[in-house]
């Protein structure tokens, strides 16, 4: 009898805690989804953000599950957060306006050299078919990876590895963006590009700003690039950027 009560009292116990913390973690859901309804509205579109694709998606995703832990409750912040190894997650309007630029449909299939935290390709994937990802640091690959499995964006695929080389066997590609900056333009990505499909990359130098630029492919063989905005980014890493053939 005594086994029975103690067990009856300890399952009275655990229901009582779970009630009083439900209330606690909705109110946090809801704090989360406030924060971020607050950033489009006073971020993106105040800043001129227009399309209501680009703008549902950037009201959907959840930004705080991009980032470690200690760095959630930036979030929603103005700015670009640390995610470590070096890298961030670009400022809110950033991630909106050049997922805008891109001109993203739901046909496309879009490359990311660069997945970080993950949070632009969850954008993106709000608005196109398929996105393939490369990350060099493997361990924000596999966090990114697992980030994009929990919440359920299944039509991205990442890998780690060197993003230069691009994802050959799923070429070509409608749309490609580089979120890290180089000093050229990448020719082996550009020949995974399809005919009348656009890239997006800052280029220029590391350490200060580069230029945002927008690549369309009007012919093998043949682009027109536009300049956007001065942008500031990481730089981009890998063996395939010394090695490529328009930096010999």
């Amino acid at each position: 009898m005594n086994t029975f009560l103690t067990r009856l009292r300890k399952i009275f116990t655990a229901s009582l805690t779970a009630l009083f913390a439900l209330p606690l973690l909705l109110g946090n859901q809801a704090s989360w989804k406030a924060q971020r309804l607050a950033m489009v509205d006073k971020q993106i579109i105040r800043r001129g953000i227009d399309d209501p694709r680009v703008i549902e998606a950037m009201r959907e995703v959840p930004r705080h599950r991009f980032l470690p832990p200690e760095y959630r409750a930036l979030a929603y912040a103005d700015a670009p957060q640390p995610i470590g190894y070096g890298q961030t997650i670009s400022q809110p309007y950033i991630v909106a306006y050049m997922t805008q630029e891109l001109d993203l449909k739901p046909q496309h299939k879009l490359f990311e050299l660069g997945t970080g935290s993950g949070y632009q390709a969850a954008v993106a994937s709000r608005l196109v078919e398929e996105v393939y990802t490369v990350e060099i640091h493997k361990p924000l690959a596999e966090r990114a990876r697992k980030t994009l499995k929990e919440l359920g964006y299944d039509n991205v695929h990442v890998r780690a590895g060197d993003g230069w080389a691009g994802w050959p066997e799923a070429a070509p590609f409608d749309r490609i963006i580089i979120t890290a900056a180089a000093p050229e333009l990448p020719q082996t990505l550009l020949e995974q590009l399809r005919v009348g499909g656009k890239l997006l990359m800052p280029l220029g130098e590391a350490g200060g700003y580069q230029e945002l630029v927008l690549v369309e492919k009007t012919q093998e063989g043949k682009y027109t690039t536009h300049k956007l905005l001065p942008v500031r980014f990481v730089p981009v890493t890998g063996e395939h950027l010394h090695n490529d053939p328009e930096r010999r």
